[in-house]
C-alpha cells in the first residue's frame, strides 16, 4: 500500500505535493491544515486521515478533528500526532509508527523496530527548511519511508 504522508501545509497544497501524492491509496496529514479546502483535495486523490495542529486549534472548520489519532496501515499500528512533544509516554508497544509533524524539519528515525516520521513542511517554506512530505510503502513485511522534496 502507497500512503502519502503530509504537514504543515498552512493553507497552501502545491501541485507539487498533489503530483507526489496521486497514485496513494490513503493519505495522512500530521496538522497546521490551514483551510478546509486543503482536506477536499486530498481527499479527491485519496482518503484521508488527519488530525488538527496548534494552528487549527481555533478554527471552527477544524473543531471536529481529532488531536490524535490510532492508524492501521496493513495490520502496523501508527499513532498520528501533531508535535511530537504530544506522544504519550509510555508508549504501547504495539505502536510500530509514529507520524508528527510541527517542526518543519523532516525525517525518518528508526528507533529499534519503532519508526518515527516527520514528513516535513509541504507549505510555505519557514526558514532555509526544506518543502517536503514523506511517502511510505507498508506491506505486512515492513514499511519503507522516503521523504520527497517538492522544491529544488
Amino acid at each position: 500500500m502507497k500512503v502519502g504522508v503530509i504537514s504543515d501545509t498552512h493553507g497552501l497544497l502545491r501541485p507539487e505535493a498533489i503530483a507526489a501524492l496521486q497514485g496513494c491509496e490513503r493519505i495522512i496529514h500530521a496538522g497546521d491544515i490551514g483551510s478546509p479546502h486543503i482536506l477536499d483535495q486530498l481527499a479527491a486523490i485519496a482518503p484521508l486521515q488527519v488530525v488538527r495542529g496548534n494552528n487549527d486549534l481555533a478554527a471552527d472548520w477544524a473543531a471536529h478533528l481529532a488531536d490524535c489519532l490510532q492508524l492501521d496501515l496493513e495490520g502496523w499500528a501508527g499513532l498520528l500526532v501533531h508535535d511530537i512533544a504530544d506522544v504519550p509516554t509510555p508508549l504501547d508497544p504495539s505502536v510500530k509508527l509514529v507520524i508528527t509533524g510541527h517542526s518543519h524539519q523532516p525525517g525518518i528515525d528508526w528507533r529499534g523496530e519503532r519508526l518515527y516520521l516527520n514528513p516535513g513542511s509541504a507549505g510555505r517554506r519557514r526558514f532555509k527548511l526544506p518543502v517536503t512530505l514523506a511517502l511510505l510503502e507498508v506491506s505486512a513485511s515492513g514499511i519503507e519511508p522516503r521523504i520527497v522534496s517538492l522544491l529544488e
